[in-house]
């Protein structure tokens, strides 16, 4: 499952064990890359928080869904078939479009962004996220006046800014520590968007 030491839910005490409880899903199961963080509690209190913030907040005005599409066209451009699979699965559940889906994913992993079902303005971000995750440094101020012109007001250009952001963090934790989907329910996510607090997985 990993690459380091990872503490199960069974063994788990103290702080430790109280996050699991905030994050486990059906049967006490917590996800691998929430695991990847058991010998240091704090990062994934830290990890958690910032997760839960820019991809399942009520003050996030984009649909969660296509929050949920930037994070798996940022981890497939990383290779990270672990926040891939999970990701995919939490937007599928949120289109309920197998179709839709489906293209979705085609595109992503031909990298064919014109080919995707989406409108303009979706289809500007995912080029703003594609240079941010390859070459963050060529990005200049008309980027971002290109992502105004098609409709995004300056709130949710940073919300696209930082899921890119989180997918890094996350992919790299993922890919650095040799965290598999071994044991995970893939797909689930903290689903209460109006509690900040509620990090239960479902």
């Amino acid at each position: 499952m990993a690459w380091i030491k990872t503490v199960p839910y069974e063994e788990a005490k103290g702080k430790l064990k109280m996050l699991y409880d905030r994050v486990k899903g059906p049967d006490n199961n917590v996800d691998n890359i929430m695991m990847m963080h058991s010998l240091r509690p704090h990062s994934m209190e830290g990890h958690m928080a910032i997760y839960k913030y820019v991809l399942h907040h009520s003050g996030n005005t984009i649909p969660k869904w296509f929050l949920e599409c930037l994070g798996v066209w940022v981890s497939s451009l990383n290779e990270c078939n672990y926040c891939v699979e999970h990701h995919f699965a939490g937007m599928k559940r949120l289109i309920q479009d197998d179709a839709k889906s489906a293209a979705l994913r085609a595109a992503i992993e031909t990298g064919n962004i014109d080919a995707a079902p989406l409108d303009e303005a979706q289809r500007q971000a995912m080029r703003y996220i594609r240079t941010l995750t390859r070459d963050p440094a060529a990005l200049q101020d008309v980027d971002v006046e290109e992502l105004r012109a098609v409709g995004w007001d300056d709130g949710e250009i940073l919300e696209i800014n930082q899921v890119s952001a989180y997918f890094g963090y996350a992919n790299r934790t993922v890919l650095g520590l040799g965290c598999s989907t071994k044991g995970d329910i893939i797909g689930l996510s903290p689903n209460n968007n109006a509690d900040p607090d509620d990090w239960n997985h479902s």
